[in-house]
């Protein structure tokens, strides 16, 4: 009998219409999951449902749910949709990203773009999502980047409206808080949740220009990332992990003063503690 690693558990994938999202919603509905698909959109979520289910994903383990992580208030709603239906979840990847825009951005909340959709809107996420990951012991995907490591917060200017500002730093910046806010919150949860961060390398996506030349195909990415969503595979929680293996962050995730500054910010941003 082939071994079901995902049988009975439910998963959430942000940004799963595309890329590695949707390849790794392909594999873990396809190990026995039922999926959660987030998209940004209905048109994209419908999409990414009719190409899985034409490549052979079972219907009924698969539901739909949309938000635009640019609006924190559909972020919220989702959030609590999610918390009245699923009382316990196994799985949550954080994936949805967006590169930084060529020009200065902000959103309607008053956020620089990227730090909103690639941090705080996963913030939101996962802090609403924690009783529901406690109970049934689950574990928290952050799809992070080595850029990282190249990032600094800026406490006082996240947009940089008071330097030069470039795509890629604002890009660094949201990875680094999603790292910082990985090591965060595994402490928090006190090993009832397990919490990671992980650099999946270069993938051949419409990002892959943005940093880098070369990539893997996602379907590959997408099945090494698996590994890690495996109950059966032990992970170090709150630890940063590159491809399949733990390795260093950046300092400042090393740093208490510096984690508990960040939640301190993002309470700020977002009203949640």
């Amino acid at each position: 009998m082939t071994h079901s690693p995902f049988a009975s558990r439910t998963a959430l994938v942000t940004g799963a219409t595309s890329g590695l999202g949707l390849e790794l919603a392909r594999r873990l509905v396809d190990g026995g999951a039922t999926v959660i698909l987030h998209a940004p959109d209905q048109d994209s979520g419908d999409a990414a449902l009719e190409q899985l289910v034409k490549g052979g994903a079972e219907p009924l383990r698969l539901r739909l749910v949309t938000a635009d992580f640019s609006h924190l208030d559909e972020v919220a709603a989702l959030a609590g949709e999610l918390v009245r239906t699923q009382p316990a979840l196994d799985l949550l990847v954080n994936n949805a990203a967006i590169r930084g825009p060529e020009r200065r951005t902000r959103t309607l909340d008053g956020n620089e773009i990227t730090f909103q959709v690639n941090y705080l809107a996963p913030y939101v996420l996962t802090k609403a999502l924690g009783p529901a990951l406690a109970a049934a012991r689950g574990r928290v995907v952050n799809v992070s980047s080595t850029m990282h490591k190249a990032g600094a917060i800026g406490w006082y200017d996240l947009d940089r409206k008071k330097g030069y500002y470039l795509p890629l730093p604002v890009y660094a910046q949201s990875k680094l808080a999603l790292t910082i806010f990985s090591r965060t919150f595994a402490e928090a949860q006190s090993g009832s949740v397990t919490s990671i961060s992980v650099d999946p390398g270069n993938i051949k996506t419409g990002m892959l220009p943005f940093y880098g030349h070369v990539g893997r195909p996602a379907a590959e990415v997408a099945a090494e990332l698996a590994r890690l969503c495996d109950p059966a595979t032990e992970l170090v929680t709150g630890a940063h992990y590159v491809r399949s293996e733990p390795a260093a962050p950046a300092a400042l995730v090393d740093n208490p003063s510096i984690r508990a500054r960040l939640t301190r910010l993002t309470a700020r941003l977002t009203d949640i503690d």
